[in-house]
């Protein structure tokens, strides 16, 4: 009887030990599963890359009537199947048609009842969108709030009488309410008579559909559409887009610039040609390869879609270079396709390893694979070192077991240690995207898991990316953490909230800066009362995941991050002094090995 009960105590005292020291190969946090979203939004939440066509009546050479601008279209030979097979050459899951545009002569390519701007006889969106139905391409047709260029050619493009008589009442179509009204009229006219119609692309709000509860009614009506906003996150939006984000460093990562975090759908809309408009104004424009190709990389390494602009000729082909582009990502994406569609940005919400700037001047994205995030990531290199023959990654926890090319499938050698994942003897460096693909070990290691540290902000530790701190402008900020018991800490990892760019710019009269942690402390107690200093630094200002590292054999229950600065300058009053955290998570030790 002594017996069994020693035995008892000693299993239930090895199962206490188990249970509250860390493992060498701790089963730790998982990436977020997705939360659940509405069915219209599938097709955006799926795709990689949409294309966007800015086509009307002032495309070059402009026309200043609507039947001549129809005539010169069908007489041109106009055929939907071309526009949607190019729009396959890029992977596109959807076509954005942006007709109906302020500069480009209110032209309504489909026949209306409605009288006001340009109307075609022939039904062009209604072939669009049986075509891009027919080879699983969605159409969105893109509608705008602005009447302010209704002259701009000399000509009149809106026809104030005509809708006024049509109406029953006056409306000057030239004013932001009567526009307003003639524009919501459309919006209903397209619903009823285009079921396979799959969205909104929203240039802006107008004042007149919100005062009547358009996307309300929209979403009664046609809970199957989706709504997209442009350069506004509207909550009653599917997706923010953001416009040409232009001037960061390298010049192809937009998502530097870009406001919107996780999960919120979120797309770049960018010019193809290097200059010019977003329409075809009669010159074979020149379109960089290198930037186009990596700007689609680096949207897919932060969960972001591509709407890359193509500025269709009058016949509906895409002037010389254009196509020359289109025919290049044709061959070039499906080697690599693998790892732009179906994953998720990797060093966000959902996982991977860190992105950003690695060492020797290289530069690159994660991607984690949807159907396996556990075991699968993709380092996509988009600059390769200026010295050497490697490049060396933050792991975040990672314990790597292979490493291949993805387009030759020849394995490399791999060293990691100390938090730091290096391949080596990398001789196939592509142009503009060298691609390796990762397995790794099925749990990360060295990181306290979700329950284990508890903080002063519940949301820094609690595992979810929909719930953040803020600290309300007030500075210095300090957030503590508690490990239960003194135990080893070797770094910090910090997601903050991906809700401002990276640097200080403007873009459409809107001042913007990085508002992210700058200067920090680090200390630590045993007791939460007595304080010693550790680490003090500067933390840089960048997307994803970044690491704080720890003196060496460090022993604590109680961290304290303090923060008495900010990237954001004074003159940005909506960043200055702003700071939002998603998470922090606390490593023990780093994953070991070689292969």
């Amino acid at each position: 009887m002594r017996r069994r009960r020693l035995l008892a105590l000693w299993t239930t005292l090895i199962a206490l030990l188990l249970a509250t020291a860390p493992a060498a190969h701790a089963r730790t946090d998982t990436p977020a599963p997705a939360p659940a979203y509405p069915p219209r939004q599938s097709t955006l939440r799926n795709a990689t890359a949409g294309m966007f066509l800015h086509w009307g009546m002032f495309t070059a050479p402009k026309h200043l009537d609507c039947a001549s601008w129809e005539k010169d279209v069908t007489d041109g030979g106009w055929d939907p199947d071309y526009w949607v097979d190019e729009a396959r050459k890029i992977r596109a899951s959807y076509i954005v048609l942006a007709t109906f545009h302020s500069r480009l002569g209110y032209a309504r390519p489909w026949p209306s009842a409605i009288p006001g701007s340009c109307s075609t006889k022939r039904d062009i969106l209604g072939e669009l969108i049986n075509a891009a139905a027919k080879k699983g391409l969605k159409v969105v047709l893109y509608m705008t709030d602005d009447p302010k260029w209704h002259d701009e050619q000399g000509v009149e493009t809106l026809d104030s009488a005509a809708y006024s008589a049509y109406k029953g009442h006056d409306v000057d179509l030239t004013t932001r309410e009567g526009f307003g009204e003639f524009s919501y009229d459309n919006f209903f006219e397209v619903m009823r008579n285009y079921p396979k119609l799959s969205g909104f692309w929203i240039d802006n709000d107008n004042e007149y559909w919100e005062q009547h509860q358009l996307y309300e009614q929209i979403r009664q009506l046609r809970p199957d559409m989706t709504l997209s906003n442009n350069n506004e996150d509207t909550p009653i939006m599917d997706m923010v887009s953001h416009e040409q984000k232009v001037g960061m460093t390298p010049p192809y990562d937009q998502p530097s610039a870009i406001w919107t975090p996780q999960p919120r759908l979120t797309e770049s809309c960018y010019k193809v040609p290097d200059t010019g408009s977003w329409w075809y104004d009669g010159q074979d424009r020149p379109v960089s390869t290198g930037l186009n190709v990596d700007r689609y990389i680096a949207n897919a390494g932060n969960s972001i879609l591509s709407l890359a602009d193509f500025t269709a000729m009058v016949d509906g082909r895409f002037p010389p270079q254009q196509e020359k582009f289109l025919d290049l990502m044709k061959d070039y994406l499906p080697p690599i396709w693998q790892s732009l569609h179906g994953v998720y940005g990797g060093g966000f919400m959902y996982g991977g390893m860190q992105p950003g700037a690695w060492n020797d001047g290289s530069y690159g994205y994660i991607t984690v694979s949807r159907a396996d995030p556990h075991r699968t990531q993709y380092v996509h290199v988009t600059t390769r070192p200026t010295t050497g023959d490697q490049v060396r990654i933050r792991d975040n926890g990672y314990r790597v077991e292979k490493i291949t090319d993805l387009r030759t499938g020849k394995r490399l050698h791999f060293d990691q240690q100390g938090g730091t994942l290096t391949i080596k003897g990398i001789a196939d460096w592509d142009p503009y995207d060298t691609v390796f693909k990762v397995r790794t070990a099925p749990q990360r290691e060295g990181v306290y898991p979700t329950g284990a540290v508890q903080a002063s902000e519940p949301a820094l530790t609690d595992g979810d990316f929909s719930t953040y701190t803020d600290n309300k402008g007030v500075l210095p900020a300090g957030y503590t953490l508690d490990l239960g018991r003194v135990r080893k800490a070797d770094y910090l990892g910090i997601n903050q909230r991906e809700w401002s760019p990276t640097y200080n710019r403007e873009t459409f009269g809107r001042k913007e800066d990085s508002a992210r942690i700058k200067d920090y402390t680090v200390s630590v107690s045993d007791d939460g009362t007595t304080w010693s200093e550790v680490k003090a630094g500067v933390l840089e200002s960048a997307r994803g995941i970044r690491f704080i590292d720890l003196p060496a054999g460090l022993r604590t229950r109680y961290l304290r991050l303090d923060v008495p600065t900010t990237w954001s300058a004074a003159t940005v009053p909506a960043f200055y002094r702003q700071l939002r955290i998603d998470e922090i998570q606390v490593g023990y030790g780093h994953p070991t090995g070689h292969g």
